[in-house]
């Protein structure tokens, strides 16, 4: 079942071809046989109703049976993020502004980008600060977490220690082991002191495992660095760990290497795996029906990861279109979707991340076409595919009668409500409720009994 992916993607969906290309499907019918099956669909649709939706339950004594209810949802407790390494750096006010609204309007989360190794290019001088230094992809952090509080935007930073030399600290980090470890504690114990509890969530550690050029580095500096994250950020942040791609299959080795750390001590929140499709060519593959990222290959990586007993992030998510033609943003549109429904549906996931948000905001030898907005920022097929999902499909808005015995009951996607109603009085009423689990809601008082006194 081809899901209705913005007015662009509405040719495909009917007939599997894009505009002008009536006779060359984009979509093969073996990656609908993958993704579109009846048992394929039927447990994505299972996992979101079962694990994503709750069962509200609001008591209203003052409104007359019948009257109708407005019920809203006006946030996600899923997370569905983005990196926000270009906030700022779109060269004018009208595309910047684009940029940082995607925040609050798509997304509810923000992967801040605080590499050490640019983040202090020169030994005790950071770029916090606005005005700092110009890096690209690395805007000073400060306004950056500034405009997402702004916005109640849950915040990732990413990352306290890289374990590839390459992307981590700086050139200036000594190279002696034993030199290095207090440096590194300064290191964690400055972040916690200046952003508290302002950013929510850390990767404390990326990239720790196999990496052959990670260069020198502390002794056992991952369960190092954890014990510091613990001990100078406030309880309430969550300490995660970044590590492998879904590409990859299972990770055994990175699934125990988080036990061990944390039967060790360490304190670690939750597990986050990426997915990466850089190559176009592969796009193009996947398209085809070719044997990768299929629904039973993701089940395999996210039921081995289960095994952490953390909840899982997707942490870093890529998908670029084969081409920058209608068939090619099509392609990367369609397999962008199936993948959110899947992770969305699967209980220990609790967020998604997508990294590169424009095209050509992206590392060295990563794609070009692989943002929601192409480079004039105008939102591709991709874009209207995760709004129609996050902002609509996954969204509850409701108008509910109330029934005789004053309540109103309904299942809706986990997160923050408003509800709308007028009392037998004629006064209009609101209330705001979380929704995480069935039963929550509220129950408003009976207006008092008022006796004539003479």
């Amino acid at each position: 079942m081809m899901r209705i992916l913005g007015a662009l993607l509405l040719t495909v969906v009917l007939n599997g071809t894009a505009p002008g290309q009536t006779s060359v499907p984009v979509i093969s019918d073996a990656y609908r046989a993958l993704w579109d099956n009846p048992q394929a669909q039927a447990r994505i649709e299972k996992g979101i109703r079962e694990h994503r939706m709750a069962e509200a339950a609001l008591v209203l004594p003052s409104v007359k049976p019948g009257s109708m209810v407005m019920v809203e949802q006006t946030r996600h407790a899923f997370l569905f993020g983005g990196n926000s390494f270009l906030f700022g750096d779109l060269k004018t006010p009208e595309k910047n502004q684009r940029y940082a609204e995607t925040f609050g309007t798509l997304f509810n989360a923000a992967t801040v980008a605080f590499y050490w190794k640019t983040l202090e290019r020169e030994r005790g001088k950071p770029r916090y600060a606005a005005g700092s230094s110009y890096e690209f992809r690395r805007p000073p952090t400060d306004p950056v977490v500034a405009y997402m509080e702004s916005r109640s935007i849950s915040m990732n930073g990413h990352a306290i220690i890289y374990g590839m030399r390459q992307w981590g600290h700086p050139e200036w980090m000594p190279e002696d082991r034993r030199a290095m470890e207090p440096i590194f504690e300064t290191h964690v114990r400055e972040l916690a002191e200046r952003y508290q509890a302002r950013v929510q969530r850390w990767d404390v550690v990326n990239e720790s495992i196999d990496q052959a050029n990670r260069g020198l580095m502390p002794d056992d500096y991952t369960f190092k660095t954890y014990q510091w994250a613990a001990k100078y950020f406030p309880p309430s942040v969550r300490l995660g760990i970044n590590d492998c791609d879904i590409h990859g299959g299972p990770s055994r080795r990175y699934v125990e290497i988080v036990r061990d750390l944390i039967d060790r001590g360490a304190r670690i929140d939750c597990v986050g795996v990426q997915m990466h499709i850089f190559n176009p060519g592969e796009a193009q593959r996947i398209a085809a029906g070719a044997d990768a990222l299929t629904p039973a290959k993701n089940y395999a990586v996210l039921d081995c990861l289960r095994e952490a007993e953390r909840p899982i992030h997707i942490s870093e998510v890529t998908v670029c279109a084969p081409t920058n033609t209608a068939a090619g943003q099509i392609i990367q549109a369609t397999i962008a979707t199936n993948l959110y429904r899947l992770w969305f549906s699967y209980p220990q996931v609790m967020g998604i991340t997508w990294w590169n948000v424009v095209d050509g905001g992206t590392a060295s030898g990563e794609p070009s076409l692989s943002g929601l907005y192409d480079t004039n920022m105008v939102a591709k097929p991709v874009y209207y595919a995760l709004d129609t999902l996050i902002n609509h499909e996954w969204k509850t808005r409701l108008e509910i009668p109330v029934s005789e015995d004053k309540s109103v009951k309904f299942r809706g996607f986990k997160g923050r409500y408003r509800v709308n109603w007028t009392d037998v009085s004629g006064t209009a009423q609101s209330r705001e409720f979380n929704l995480s689990k069935d039963g929550d809601g509220f129950a408003v008082p009976a207006a008092p009994v008022r006796l004539n006194q003479k």
